[in-house]
């Protein structure tokens, strides 16, 4: 089975997407393409990267995926090292991306199984004007058809490094921060059932937000074990932790970005209270 999938800040609104397709049915046509989004936002190489983490697992060994972002090479641009068009081998599946700090906003503490870059990049500077197209989606087809990566491209030593908002730990506390928001208003947060767990299963807790206005002090194993309307946290297939209200996208206000009024980045906070933690008679009240 040939799959490529794609994963562009295009939109839909132009002919972006359907030129891309075009192209791998020209080259590749017995390819099947799947859309993982292209709605990212423009540029914003760690959404595209949060993407693609959250359903890499779920496509099938030997899939190619083309990361259509920020995808335009860049050569000593201001003094910088550049970035270039690049592959990487990620648990028998290939993920190719300009190297602009996707791979690492991608990888994390996670290892790969190769990384690659592509040859002869200055060689033909017209492909520069829609690189996704003209570079990125010819080397995907190559290696659908079985060339070898080492064919046109040269093993690389290391990757671009990319700012991205991490959970940490304090005593008795867990800092995180929404790092996404779905179609239904749901906040997803960088805060891992691994993470949560460190702190034991019976440990008290409350998750607060937007500035201890809102707060709960359970996880649920599903949306619907509230009524329709009450927030819920749940810990979502990825093991992220998700703060949502149920079925409020069928509400008039909304879902819980809006009745919260949470935005991307903002702060969440998980304040354990272990037996013993409290020192003071006044604090236990």
């Amino acid at each position: 089975m040939q799959i490529i999938t794609l994963t562009t800040d295009m939109g839909e609104r132009d002919h972006y997407v359907a030129s891309l397709k075009g192209t791998i049915l020209r080259l590749c046509p017995d390819a099947r393409i799947m859309d993982i989004s292209h709605s990212v936002k423009p540029f914003d190489t760690a959404e595209a990267a949060f993407f693609l983490n959250s359903c890499i697992d779920d496509f099938p060994l030997g899939t190619v995926h083309v990361i259509g972002v920020d995808t335009e090479p860049m050569i000593n641009f201001s003094g910088s090292e550049g970035s270039f068009p690049s592959i990487m081998k990620f648990r028998d599946q290939y993920i190719i991306s300009n190297d602009n700090g996707f791979f690492g906003s991608f990888l994390k503490e996670e290892t790969h199984d190769g990384f690659y870059r592509m040859d002869d990049v200055l060689s033909n500077p017209s492909l520069f004007k829609f690189p996704t197209k003209n570079m990125l989606i010819p080397a995907a087809c190559r290696i659908l058809k079985g060339d070898a990566i080492e064919d046109f491209c040269s093993p690389f030593g290391s990757f671009k490094k990319a700012f991205a908002l991490t959970a940490v730990i304090e005593p008795n506390l867990i800092k995180g921060n929404v790092i996404h928001i779905d179609n239904y208003g749901n906040l997803i947060t960088n805060v891992h059932s691994s993470l949560f767990e460190r702190f034991g299963q019976d440990s008290p807790f409350t998750i607060y937000y937007r500035n201890k206005d809102y707060h709960i002090d359970e996880i649920s194993s599903t949306y619907n074990a509230v009524p329709p309307g009450e927030k819920v946290a749940i810990f979502n297939q990825n093991g992220l932790l998700e703060i949502a209200i149920n079925r409020g996208a069928n509400g008039s206000n909304g879902g819980a970005d809006r009745l919260f009024g949470i935005r991307l980045g903002d702060v969440i906070r998980i304040e354990f209270t272990p037996r013993g933690s409290r020192t003071t008679l006044e604090s236990l009240f």
